[in-house]
């Protein structure tokens, strides 16, 4: 049973917006709630897509993109359910941090949750088995956050599981139609695992990072998103586009073999750039140490050939801290 309230009726038509009240009692609000934003937009029967920003509080694209559709989407022209969650991770968002600062939760990777358990757990424990066993699709908006720049907007999808789940998957994220889509393995405590759990299908994006917001990236976004919308059949009208923004083109990424990660504490110095095509063993970056300035750099290399999606924004790095990841075509 969910210690959550929902101040909204998930079963009534129209636009309805309020707040998940998630019990939080402390020294200055012994009867408290946290106060996690959700909206929905209902017009009868048809397709039910719960469209998430804020899993990591520290991405803001989709934050910005989720508040604005809630005020931009009529219920006349929606057949069926668009349910938002802005800041799904509230604590967390509020906090403008990747992790929660009441626990320490970090929202995508606490699924299947608890409902009895800490704040994020708590979160988990709703989206799942309240939310996503009512929906059909799970879009998940995410981008680098803080520590991370993508370049540009890329969709991400668990691996299907046959040739018609294939199918479907890729004509769904075609229809998204952002530039890159990279298929990657079911992982149990994702919320896109989650949503598979649940019968329902789910694509994150990525978009950006850095602790920014960029108009491009917001526009190619939300022109997938009505364009997607349209394609399942949820929406028609006027925010409905003559098309995607671009041809998607489709990436793998293995963990073992795209990922660079710094070994050493220190300074580090990228020795390439977003969206170049590397081989195994070029140099990836430099680990510099000006406490010891006569220490030579350390250089860390690509393991395996790809192209430069990701990396990482602060200098300061650690041991074990991610610099880059790479993508290989399909």
């Amino acid at each position: 049973m969910t210690s959550i309230y929902n101040e909204i009726d998930l079963d009534a038509d129209g636009r309805h917006v309020g707040y998940l009240r998630l019990p939080h009692s402390v020294h200055r609000s012994a009867y408290g709630w946290i106060p996690i934003p959700i909206a929905s937009v209902r017009n009868g029967d048809g397709p039910v897509v719960l469209l998430m920003g804020g899993n990591h509080g520290d991405e803001y694209e989709g934050q910005v993109l989720v508040s604005s559709l809630i005020r931009e989407i009529e219920p006349q022209w929606v057949r069926g359910q668009l349910i938002f969650l802005p800041m799904a991770n509230f604590p967390a968002a509020a906090a403008g941090l990747r992790t929660s600062p009441l626990d320490g939760g970090n929202l995508n990777r606490s699924f299947p949750g608890d409902s009895q358990g800490t704040p994020t757990a708590a979160i988990a424990d709703y989206i799942e088995h309240t939310l996503l066993a009512r929906a059909d699709y799970l879009i998940d908006l995410h981008s680098g956050g803080s520590s991370l720049l993508y370049d540009g907007a890329n969709m991400l999808a668990i691996e299907p599981r046959d040739a018609g789940e294939e199918q479907r998957l890729k004509s769904l994220l075609a229809a998204f139609g952002l530039p890159r889509a990279f298929l990657h393995r079911e992982n149990p405590v994702h919320a896109a695992t989650a949503a598979r759990r649940q019968g329902a299908v789910s694509i994150l994006a990525e978009l950006g990072g850095g602790g920014t917001v960029q108009a491009r990236l917001l526009r190619d976004a939300r022109q997938g998103l009505l364009n997607l919308f349209g394609f399942i059949g949820l929406l028609n009208g006027p925010l409905v586009p003559d098309g995607p923004p671009a041809q998607t083109r489709f990436f793998r990424v293995s963990i073992a073999r795209h990922y660079v990660y710094a070994y050493d504490r220190g300074v580090y110095e990228p020795l390439v750039e977003l969206g170049d095509i590397v081989h195994a063993g070029q140099p990836a970056a430099r680990i510099h140490f000006p406490d010891t300035p006569l220490r030579e750099p350390v250089t860390t290399f690509f393991a395996d050939a790809g192209t430069v999606v990701c990396k990482r924004v602060p200098a300061a790095v650690e041991r074990g801290d991610c610099l880059f990841h790479l993508a290989e075509p399909v």
